[in-house]
């Protein structure tokens, strides 16, 4: 069982993560750890006047599972609003914690994620990048909102 939870697909994405860094002046910024296992994982997000996000970067402190959750948040973050990188998260939570259905749509790629719902230590760490990029993009609207508003 535990080949699975570390396959080979879920291996090269940790190796392969989009949009590593950080961003000189993000709109929104959000850093999540785990109590845990101590992964962490920051983003930063900017905006278009829609609130979708069109630049992002993350720094990923991670295991192999959160690196893969992060690389699949890079790979679709860009163009996604609040209401989808939300319902991502609490997609991917559900299907770890609740064994619902993985998540469909743009984020459809945390399937993959599936075998890790056995190992409940890990679930925070595979969480890290979808909680932090949720809170990134709604600070980032608050700010936008609130610039547009001055």
């Amino acid at each position: 069982m535990i080949d699975a939870l570390y396959s080979a697909q879920i291996l090269t994405l940790a190796a392969n993560m989009p949009g590593a860094g950080r961003l000189a002046a993000p709109q929104g910024s959000a850093e999540k750890v785990s109590k845990l296992c101590g992964s962490r994982v920051r983003v930063d997000v900017i905006l278009d006047k829609y609130g979708r996000v069109t630049d992002f970067a993350q720094d990923v402190q991670a295991c192999a599972l959160g690196q893969a959750s992060a690389a699949v948040l890079g790979a679709h973050l860009t163009g996604a609003d609040l209401e989808e990188v939300e319902k991502a998260r609490a997609d991917l939570r559900a299907m770890l914690k609740d064994g619902a259905n993985p998540p469909t749509g743009r984020f459809s790629d945390l399937a993959m994620l599936e075998p890790v719902k056995a190992y409940p230590a890990r679930h925070a760490s595979t969480m890290l990048a979808f909680e932090a990029a949720a809170e990134a993009v709604r600070l980032a609207g608050i700010r936008t909102r609130t610039a547009g508003a001055a």
